[in-house]
């Protein structure tokens, strides 16, 4: 069966990863809008009424103003902008945490699309958090090392330009005021009492994601070593077609190793008394475009890997 999708911001970052993938699905028959009415808004409201599954890939404010042109209830809008991540009227598209998140996304047709850097916060924080071992107010830190592509087209552009500047040539922390747009998310979908103190880093690659939580065992509200931990989070994703759970053998952890996947490996670190867990992903694949493709494939009674292996 052949399901029509439209993309509503189709020339962003996601937007073309999207499109990319889409064009190679089986079952999606991929609705294009002609270039000089991209930005006529009777043709967007047509063309998003007309298909089956939307996709925003927007910024906030225009997410939000897109998402009123739908009125077909049969809808399925999908989006991967921040505008509706902590809204209760949506579901949350992560289906591994639990199989109520998955049986939500089999039946929503509002599906907010997790963020990246959130993707790898969230994955390692809230199996222990709901297992009891990490308390509600565990006092949280985060660092997260990206690629340059996380920025869209504008920082791509800056970082591949041939006269850009020297600053570019090292990491950069950004987001120093700790009010980063991915924050209420890491602290409305785990549960936990307090934001987190974030520390994302940008570098000089194009692709790929390590997000790290340090923890002191000594803080836990529950007693559990280093290797309990380990298996609760594999236990946690023992089912899923694209969570693994490992440990780092070599001592060194890239951030690019799953870039143009779906995959997302959990590294558990350390030792008894402190652990670190470092998510490693493609920040445009399961932190993006590829994440939002498996949740159309679950709202569509798919196979979730459909296009994604």
């Amino acid at each position: 069966m052949k399901y029509t999708v439209y993309i509503d911001g189709q020339e962003g970052t996601t937007g073309l990863q999207l499109r990319q993938k889409l064009e190679h699905h089986p079952n999606i028959e991929l609705i294009l809008i002609a270039e000089a009415l991209r930005k006529d808004e009777a043709e967007r409201k047509r063309l998003m009424n007309g298909v089956d599954v939307v996709f925003l890939c927007l910024p906030d404010g225009p997410a939000k103003e897109a998402v009123a042109l739908v009125e077909n209830p049969n809808v399925c809008v999908i989006d991967a902008s921040t505008a509706h991540r902590t809204n209760p009227d949506w579901t949350y598209g992560f289906p591994e945490l639990s199989k109520t998140h998955r049986q939500n996304l089999q039946t929503s047709k509002r599906i907010a699309n997790p963020g990246c850097h959130a993707t790898g916060f969230i994955a390692s924080v809230y199996p222990l958090v709901a297992a009891g071992i990490l308390p509600k107010d565990y006092p949280f830190t985060c660092h997260s090392m990206t690629g340059y592509s996380g920025g869209g087209k504008g920082m791509i552009a800056e970082y591949e330009s041939e006269d850009r500047h020297s600053d570019l040539d090292s990491p950069r922390q950004y987001g120093v005021a700790q009010v980063h747009k991915h924050l209420p998310e890491m602290k409305a979908i785990t549960g936990i009492d307090s934001t987190p103190v974030f520390c994302p880093i940008v570098s000089d690659f194009y692709g790929g994601m390590a997000t790290t939580v340090p923890l002191h065992a000594s803080l836990f509200q529950k007693k559990a070593t280093k290797d309990e931990v380990f298996a609760l989070l594999q236990g946690q994703y023992a089912d899923s077609a694209f969570i693994d759970v490992t440990t780092c053998e070599s001592g060194f952890l890239a951030a690019n190793p799953l870039v143009n996947t779906n995959k997302l490996t959990i590294y558990v670190d350390g030792n008894d008394e402190r652990m670190t867990l470092t998510c490693v992903f493609d920040n445009l694949g399961k932190g993006a475009s590829g994440a939002a493709i498996q949740n159309m494939n679950i709202a569509l009674g798919l196979d979730e890997t459909t296009a994604l292996m």
